[in-house]
């Protein structure tokens, strides 16, 4: 039943992070938005880290893997989904999302990280990536703006399949908990959105919902999602947390249309089945890392 409930409300507060975002751009630039989010992920973090006393990191190479960590899985995805979510709708972005597995063993093999890509695997990426077009609907025209939020949803999913390949190589399984280099990341990555905050536009007097839903995707969808991710991890292992994977897209799906009334077209969620089934693929037969 724990591991039950951490599993659902994980999956609940990352899959409703796209809801957020989508209500958050009535009062935010997506810069703002962001920078907001890290901001406040951070602070939840940090003094959890200094009251533990966890060891920080050391060294002038440590910190520019973070740094690099810190742009692509922080910085340019958390981003793009927020210009992604200006022009296509929330649930199409979180059900984009699930393609992160895909893209993260496509870019393992070319980097050579993971050159096992069998015939199961392969089909997977395929399937996967089939879920895709059907999400995008190219036989029904574009609509104006689409593609290149579609592309933004996509670009934001490889760069975070980036992000895992370069925090396996660099980051992980260097005498630092995977909590002090999360939280090193996102203090980094707040730093880098702040350089580019006084070029992001002006906040017209942002109202209380969009004010809220920054806060609630801050603190509770970015701090405390990723506290109940390491625990999670440290109490069930690798693989129960990655059955959220398949319930995020579904989670984002539901609230877009039954909250923001986002179009209920059949191949939202047909795609979505197809995407989430090719990552089952790609998984079969794979051990877990812990």
């Amino acid at each position: 039943m724990r591991t039950t409930g951490l599993i659902a409300a994980l999956a609940l507060l990352w899959g409703s992070g796209f809801f957020w975002i989508a209500l958050a751009l009535d009062g935010f630039t997506p810069i703002q938005l962001t920078f907001a989010r890290l901001a406040l992920g951070a602070l939840v973090l940090v003094p959890i880290v200094l009251v533990r006393r966890l060891p920080r990191p050391a060294g002038r190479a440590k910190w520019f893997h973070l740094t690099v960590s810190a742009l692509i899985a922080n910085a340019i995805p958390y981003t793009l989904f927020a210009v992604a979510e200006q022009t296509v709708s929330s649930s199409l972005a979180g059900v984009i999302n699930a393609t992160t597995p895909l893209w993260t063993l496509l870019l393992a093999t070319a980097t050579r990280s993971d050159s096992r890509l069998t015939v199961r695997r392969s089909a997977g990426v395929a399937l996967g990536f089939v879920g895709v077009i059907v999400v995008f609907e190219p036989w029904n025209g574009l609509a104006s703006g689409t593609t290149g939020g579609v592309l933004a949803c996509i670009g934001a999913a490889a760069s975070y399949g980036l992000a895992y390949i370069y925090q396996a190589r660099f980051l992980t399984n260097r005498g630092l908990s995977p909590l002090t280099l999360t939280v090193a990341q996102l203090v980094i990555a707040t730093g880098i959105l702040a350089v580019a905050l006084p070029f992001s536009g002006a906040i017209h007097g942002p109202e209380a919902l969009p004010t809220v839903s920054v806060l609630i995707l801050g603190i509770i969808g970015t701090g405390i999602a990723l506290i109940i991710n390491f625990q999670l991890i440290a109490t069930e292992g690798a693989t129960a947390a990655s059955v959220v994977t398949y319930l995020v897209p579904a989670i984002a799906l539901l609230l877009g249309v039954l909250i923001l009334n986002e179009p209920a077209s059949l191949t939202l969620p047909i795609g979505g089945v197809l995407i989430l089934a090719g990552v089952a693929l790609t998984r079969a037969g794979r051990p877990v890392a812990g």
